[in-house]
Parts: C-alpha cells; structure tokens; sequence
C-alpha cells in the first residue's frame, strides 16, 4: 500500500530525530542548562516584590545585604549554563548534520549512473551544502531556541499565577489568539522556502557549469549572454527570499500588538488594585517584569517557527535523496567472482531508456583474453552496450553472462573489480599524478604504481616535472595535455590489474603523436585481457579478435577485418569513408561542414 504524503513527512521527522536521540546524554545535560536559565530567568521578577516592598519601602537593611548577593548568584548561574546549552546543542546540531552529509554523500554514490545523468551535479551539490545548512539552523538554533524559551515561559507563569493568578488569566488570555496568524504565516514560510531552495539548487548547477565550460563561453563570445542569464536568477532568487522576509517579518508585529495589547489591560487592573490598597507596589511591578519578560521568549518561538519551517523543507529535499531507490538491486545471496580469466556472454539482450529501446536482440560470445571491437555512427549504442557489463545500467531483457552467472546473480562490487575503464574524456581527480595512478589500487607500492606508468608510456613526462609522481595534477587534470592524462588513466587501469577491460574511444580526441604513444600503451595494456574496445577510427581495430558493426541497437556485422572487408557491407562503407576523408585535402560535402572562406575587405554593410 503506497504511503500517504503526510505519512512520508512523519517517518521523515521520525528518522530526523532518531539522530538527535542517539546524543541523549548531551541532550539531557543541555536540558539541565536550560532549565537553570529558565529558573534564573524567572527568579529575576520574582526578586522585583522584595526589593521595592522590603528595600524602598520598608528600609530592611538585611534585605539590602542579602538581595544583590542572590542577583549575582542568579546571573552567574545564568551565564554558566547559558556557556554549556550553547556549546552542547550546537555539538549535537552540527553532529546531525555531519551524520546526516555522511548519509547523503554515502546515498548519492550508490546510485547508478542513470541517477546522476537524471540529476544536474549543481542541484545534488546544492543538497549536500545549502539544504543541510538550513536544516542544521534548525536543529542547533531553533531546537534550542524553543526548549530554552519554552522551559523560560513555564518559570515565568508559575512567577505571575503566584504573583497574581486573576491577573495572570488577562495577561496570558491573547497568547492563543496570536498563535493562529502565526500557524498561517508558518505554511506560507515553509512553501516559499521550498521554491527558493529549488531556485539555490538550480542557481549553484548554472554556476557549476558555466565556470566549467568557461573556455567555451569565452571562445564563442558568450560572456554577455551568460551574464544575462546569471542575472535572471539571481533577481529569481531575490525575489524569492524577499517573499520569505515579508511573511517571516509578520510574526513579530503581530506579537508585538498582541503583547502591547496584554500589557496595556495588566496596567490598566493592576494599577487600579494597587490604588485601591488590595495589592502592594512591589507585587504589581513583580508581576509585570514577568509580563514583559514572558512575552519576550513567547515572541521568539513565534520567531522560531518559521526557521522550523524553513528547516522542514531541507528535510524534504534531503529525504528526497536520500529515499531515491537504485535501478540496479544487489542479489540476496549474490555470487562473487574471483580475479582470473572470464568469458562474457550477450544472451538476446535489450536494453531500454526512459521508454526509448537502445539496443535490440544482441548476441555475443566473448571468450576469454579475446579482443572484441565495437565499431559503428555515432548514437548507434555503442557505449551502452559495454556499459551493461559493469552493471551501470540492467538489461531490459536477455542477460549478460560472465563464466556463465548472469551479472544480476553477482556482487556488484565483485563484478566491478573484474574491470578496468578508460574511457574517451580523461577523468582526472584533483591530486598527485601517484594517487591518481594507485587509485583503484590503494595499496600499491611505488615500484608498482612506477612500473604501470612505464607500462603506459607516462613514466618519462612525469620525471620531467620538479615533483615527479608528487605533481599535482589539478582540476580534472587541468595542469596535463591530453595525451599525458590519457597515459595516466591507463596506467591506472594497468595497476588495477583486472582481467576485463574497457576502452571507450580512448584515442579518438589525441592527435596523431599522442595516439601513437597511448596506442602502445593500450597494447601492453589488453595484452592477456577480455577486451572491449569502442573505436571511431577503424585503423586502431584492425587487431581485434572480432570486430561487431553496431547500426541503430543491433550488430548487423560480426568478423575479423579482411572478413568484413570482403563482404563490401557496412563495415566497408564505414571504412571507405574515413579512408577517402583521410585522403582528402577537402571536407566531404556529406558531413555538414561548411568550407572557410576569407572574409571580404570591404563587405556590403547590413541595412
């Protein structure tokens, strides 16, 4: 039975507080503290009757003595416990939130590949930071807020009905009539925070991409659009957030008029009693400290409610996240596959995505330490054929079987460290050539991670630099060319070591120099591995073991090169056209490319 709406935010705020829960004994020592500061919050107007009646009044020397003494004790106990309410919400609050980003980065890596192509990388880095933050204010601020202020109403009430209890009736009888306005003002928070938490998100995904695709933008000429565009949302999001200020600032003027409005009646009968004889002055300023005090903490919750509202919407967001469900299901009692020889198996598989079929009735027997090339147009699928083997997507049907067992039956995990990836764009992280080099191997030694680099071909570049393996290699390998970041990656398959191997057009954007070099690394690469192998040049193929045309999902072709050759089919033509594009001093008319003529020194002027 599918769950209601009202009932998914309950679990939420139910699994939200869990983590809260596991701090008790930090919770209940911050408790403590507050209720010190209630207690010294309310003894401060309770003290008003002694010091006018026994002080001003009566002239009690002893009361003299005694009175400031207990005011000191009352504001020292007061700031000790204010010191450790502080210190022990705000640890609780930020090891939420530290919990809660462990298990949000911890949920988005699980998730397949289909998720983060579904998701834009700004909008999930939005999640991460901006949506935590507001949840952490809730939890460190306004939690502690409302307890230290709730446990301070509580004081103070006990103070003014024992003070006056007809009185203390007029005083608190506006408290609810305010609370209903700021119930309302509370939703309207909570859902225009939702929108400009959506709009951040959108607003953090533009800037991701525009500062990544900055030598784009700078190369067409785009800088004035772009800022066009950053402007727009950034007027978006100010309006947004001014939405939120008007309704938030509501709250308090209600109060304030509310709260004015009870005073005004306290004065108005108080004083006629004291005029009257019934009640002393010191009773009545007593009872009115309170008042004012009580009024303060009630419009702090009133207050509090909005970033509570503010905070919910994070939840939502969070939890969106976090109960996103994967694609791909982990086998209760999954198989797991040893490192060593495998042979891979297409068994009448189709695959389908976003309710657009990709690949159609694909049959392939891979032995193992083969060769198998996939060659084909652009969009003909490819890629997403050699991306089911590591499991980042599932079959629609048929299945893919390595030594036999269907993936699906396996460890995911096991299945992975059967495979080696280089793919066409170089994936570089933002650390030294070694860690990048050891990285699907973190317990490489140096002799290792120094003989795969010699192994691909990388080994002298790196010596060249003043830090060798140490050299930092920048932002998605900023610093390196893109031959030197391919060699990198392949000396990183290289020391995974793993007995299948992926190459996904991994020299289709080298030039001629660098693809012979990292053309001799992938040699020594595949050599004794079950390869697969996507190519745009066909030249680079000519090797395999098996060559499979892929046109439109389906192999239409399968055999070695001069076999395919021979047959003048589709393989023929591929090869006939990159041969005569290769030949030509001039662009093929077919591909679409207009000719570059010189621009005209005095062109006709544009009416």
């Amino acid at each position: 039975m599918k769950k209601s709406s009202k009932t998914i935010i309950r679990d939420r705020h139910r699994r939200l507080l869990s983590l809260i829960k596991d701090q008790w004994f930090r919770l209940f020592l911050a408790m403590v503290s507050m209720l010190v500061i209630a207690f010294a919050n309310s003894a401060i107007p309770f003290l008003i009757k002694p010091v006018i009646d026994d002080i001003f009044i009566n002239k009690d020397a002893k009361m003299l003595r005694l009175i400031p003494l207990a005011v000191i004790t009352i504001y020292l106990l007061r700031g000790l416990a204010t010191y450790w309410q502080e210190y022990l919400m705000n640890y609780v609050g930020q090891n939420v939130i530290r919990r809660l980003r462990n298990r949000l980065y911890d949920r988005i890596q699980d998730l397949p590949i289909a998720f983060f192509q579904r998701k834009k990388t700004g909008v999930l880095m939005s999640r991460v930071t901006n949506d935590v933050n507001v949840i952490n204010h809730m939890v460190s601020s306004a939690v502690t807020g409302s307890l230290r202020d709730l446990f301070t109403v509580v004081g103070l009430t006990i103070v003014i009905f024992y003070r006056d209890w007809k009185m203390a009736l007029i005083a608190i009888v506006v408290l609810p009539m305010a609370w209903f306005p700021i119930i309302a003002l509370g939703r309207k928070v909570r859902r225009i925070t939702t929108n400009a938490q959506e709009a951040m998100a959108d607003f953090t995904a533009y800037l991701h991409e525009t500062f990544a695709g900055n030598k784009i933008i700078k190369a067409f000429g785009m800088e004035a659009h772009e800022k066009k565009q950053f402007f727009k949302k950034t007027l978006n999001l100010f309006k947004l957030e001014v939405k939120t200020i008007r309704f938030r600032a509501l709250s308090s003027p209600v109060m304030e008029f509310l709260g004015g409005f009870g005073v005004a009646i306290v004065i108005w009968y108080g004083g006629s009693k004291v005029i009257s004889g019934v009640s002393s002055p010191g009773t009545f300023f007593s009872f009115m400290g309170a008042v004012i005090m009580l009024y303060g903490p009630v419009k702090k919750l009133s207050k509090l409610n909005n970033i509570v509202q503010q905070g919910l919407a994070g939840v939502d967001r969070v939890f969106d996240i976090l109960e996103a469900e994967s694609d791909i299901q982990e086998s209760s009692n999954p198989v797991v596959f040893k490192r060593g020889p495998h042979r891979v198996v297409f068994n009448n598989v189709y695959f389908k995505y976003d309710d657009i079929m990709i690949l159609k009735n694909i049959n392939m027997d891979v032995r193992a330490g083969e060769i198998l090339a996939f060659v084909g147009m652009s969009g003909g699928g490819k890629t997403s054929l050699v991306n089911l083997i590591p499991r980042f997507y599932d079959v629609s049907e048929g299945a893919v079987l390595i030594d036999g067992i269907d993936i699906r039956d396996a460890s995911i995990s096991s299945i992975r460290d059967q495979i080696a990836v280089v793919t066409q764009e170089p994936i570089l992280f933002n650390d030294t050539i070694r860690n990048n080099i050891a990285y699907g191997n973190q317990h490489a030694s140096d002799e290792d991670i120094e003989n795969a680099a010699r192994a691909a071909y990388a080994h002298e570049f790196i010596q060249s630099f003043p830090d060798g393996l140490d050299t930092m290699v920048g932002e998605l390998g900023g610093r390196l060319s893109g031959g030197e970041k391919q060699r990198i990656c392949i000396a990183r398959a290289l020391l995974k070591d793993a007995p299948i191997l992926i190459l996904d057009e991994a020299t289709s954007s080298l030039d001629a120099e660098s693809e012979t070099l990292v053309q001799k690394a992938l040699e020594n690469l595949m050599e004794g591995r079950t390869t697969f192998v996507i190519a745009h040049r066909l030249s680079t193929v000519a090797y395999a073991d098996n060559i499979a045309v892929v046109v439109d999902g389906r192999i239409v072709e399968e055999g070695k090169h001069e076999e395919l050759m021979a047959q003048k089919g589709e393989y023929f033509k591929l090869y006939q056209m990159q041969f005569n594009s290769s030949n030509s001093k001039q662009t093929p008319v077919g591909f679409g490319v207009k000719k570059y003529k010189e621009p005209q020194k005095n062109p006709p002027k544009i009416v």
